[in-house]
């Protein structure tokens, strides 16, 4: 089944503006209409946003794979992020989100999952980009090890 595409005026979420939004069950994908002026931010947007359809569908292995991927990130201090909507979440962690799987830590995996595929496929670099070489390098190992990068089911 296809994936709708909108673009939207004023695109906000709960917490206010967002750039875009997956809309799971109903196979949509909305865009802030401003983005139309902006052909390669589109672009990294769109790739997070359909990357959520691949975050449901990665199954329960590679889902924890990928968050013992960010725990040792943790363990290891690392700061920073590959986007904001990753970013901010982060922010709000504590180690007892980690230990608990809370809903805060596993909404973060997915973000930082989203995020981080909007990386790699970028052309170019973003300022929202401020993840430390080494952790990224692990992350794009991650992704192909994990045959994310070779073909993605949404």
């Amino acid at each position: 089944m296809p994936i709708e595409l909108r673009f939207v005026r004023q695109l906000r979420d709960r917490r206010g503006e967002v750039h875009g939004g997956a809309f799971l069950r109903e196979r949509r994908i909305a865009f802030d209409a401003e983005l139309r002026r902006q052909p390669r931010e589109l672009a990294r947007i769109f790739v997070h946003e359909l990357f959520h359809f691949a975050w449901v569908r990665l199954g329960n292995p590679r889902r924890r794979s990928w968050e013992e991927l960010l725990a040792v990130e943790f363990a290891r201090a690392a700061r920073g992020e590959l986007g904001w909507s990753a970013e901010w979440r982060k922010r709000e962690l504590d180690a007892r989100d980690r230990i608990a799987r809370t809903l805060r830590w596993r909404e973060y995996c997915c973000e930082s999952f989203c995020d981080t595929a909007a990386w790699l496929f970028a052309e170019y670099d973003h300022p929202e980009f401020t993840l430390a070489p080494r952790h990224r390098e692990d992350r794009k190992c991650w992704f192909v090890h994990s045959g994310v990068t070779e073909r993605i089911s949404i």
